[in-house]
């Protein structure tokens, strides 16, 4: 999982912005520390009695667009852009390098594993296996999926897909199915690629023809899906079930007035019971960040107030329902808070737009039920239809 986090000081002022990511495994995180010309990455390591943080400088600074990602061995990638346009627009071509780091006594060891020449790249969320690390090279007509760490020669040329993807979920415990936001003729449609297949492409969002539907979440263990889509008239939050014939839903109260919410964590373990499971958002609005819990049987946004210093957009779920959030401050650099998950009522007719494919919206204020199969089926083994 990877989140945008807003360092905050000692004294409450934002000092920052960076990517703090969480290994698939909750083992291992990484971010780009220090602050103006003196980033260096630091590793974390968050699954032993006390989280504690590596430094891993080399022997220049880092830029601020330097990308990290953690392995489950304790390794972590870094992906230089050199050269070239900017990685989020322009129009040269550039040069992406990636090598292995890892403490080696006071100095920084270093693997090169090559390099990529394109005009945008970016690293996908950690895989599963904790093992590869992936990354989305997008062209004007088509999107690459790269191999980076974990091959045998390099990076490798994995699939190419049509349309110009974004995103990055994981939908398996096994880093084979991918699902990718796909733009083509003016909507976006999230869908399901087989990396085992040689990027075999499967609709898996449709809720209407014309709607974007993205995917922003996904739980293998349970199916759950997190879903942004403007099918309800205006850009909603929902969820569904994958491989369920129900409709997707767009609860209210995930949209909170006047706040920006984005989910970043789903609790695993919850097999065949994603109305069980208990998501992790975070919230912005006028007063800041902070953090949200909702389940789909409650129904109910509980808002809680983050640790002092919270990466915000950052935490990992346990099976037993216990939210860990990291936290850096300058009394404690390397924080893991423990919040207990809020209990539920479950209310069985809470207001919500419920739709799905092929059927127009009422009002968002109006609930109202659609034919079913919002969700294509994606070739998953394992997971039968849901009623």
């Amino acid at each position: 999982m990877t989140a945008c986090a807003i360092e905050t000081a000692a004294d409450g002022d934002a000092v920052s912005e960076t990517v703090f990511t969480i290994a698939a495994d909750g083992s291992y995180a990484a971010r780009l520390a220090g602050a103006g010309d003196a980033r260096f990455p630091e590793r974390w390591t968050l699954d032993g009695p006390e989280p504690y943080a590596v430094p891993l400088p080399a022997d220049q600074p880092e830029e601020p667009d330097t990308g990290l990602l953690p392995l489950s061995d304790g390794r972590v990638l870094i992906h230089r852009r050199q050269g070239g346009a900017s990685h989020a627009f322009g129009s040269g071509a550039g040069r992406h390098s990636f090598s292995l780091l890892y403490p080696t006594g006071p100095r920084t060891g270093e693997l090169p594993m090559g390099a990529v020449e394109c005009e945008r790249l970016e690293l996908l969320p950690p895989a599963p296996d904790g093992s590869r690390a992936y990354a989305l090279s997008v062209g004007e007509r088509s999107t690459t999926v790269w191999l980076v760490a974990g091959g045998a020669f390099g990076p490798e040329h994995v699939a190419e897909i049509s349309g110009r993807c974004s995103g990055g979920v994981w939908l398996d415990r096994t880093g084979r199915m991918l699902a990718l936001d796909r733009e083509a003729g003016g909507v976006t449609k999230a869908v399901a690629v087989d990396l085992e297949r040689g990027g075999e492409v499967t609709p898996l969002l449709q809720i209407t023809e014309g709607s974007n539907d993205r995917l922003l979440l996904a739980d293998p263990d349970s199916g759950l899906l997190l879903i942004r889509s403007d099918a309800p008239g205006h850009e909603r939050l929902g969820w569904g079930v994958l491989g369920s014939m129900l409709p997707v839903r767009f609860p209210e109260s995930l949209a909170p007035a006047d706040c920006a919410v984005t989910p970043f964590a789903v609790q695993p373990g919850q097999v065949l019971t994603p109305e069980s499971c208990a998501v992790a958002l975070r919230i912005e609005g006028a007063a800041g960040s902070w953090v949200g819990v909702w389940r789909p049987a409650g129904r109910r946004l509980h808002h809680l107030a983050p640790p002092r210093g919270w990466l915000a957009g950052a935490g990992l779920w346990t099976r037993e329902g216990v939210l860990r959030l990291p936290y850096s401050t300058g009394v404690v650099p390397c924080g893991v808070a423990r919040v207990e998950a809020p209990e539920d009522v479950v209310i069985t007719e809470p207001p919500q737009v419920e739709c799905a494919g092929g059927e127009p919206f009422a009002a968002p204020d109006t609930p109202v039920v659609c034919k079913p199969v919002p969700l294509q089926q994606a070739p998953l083994t394992g997971r039968g239809a849901r009623g």
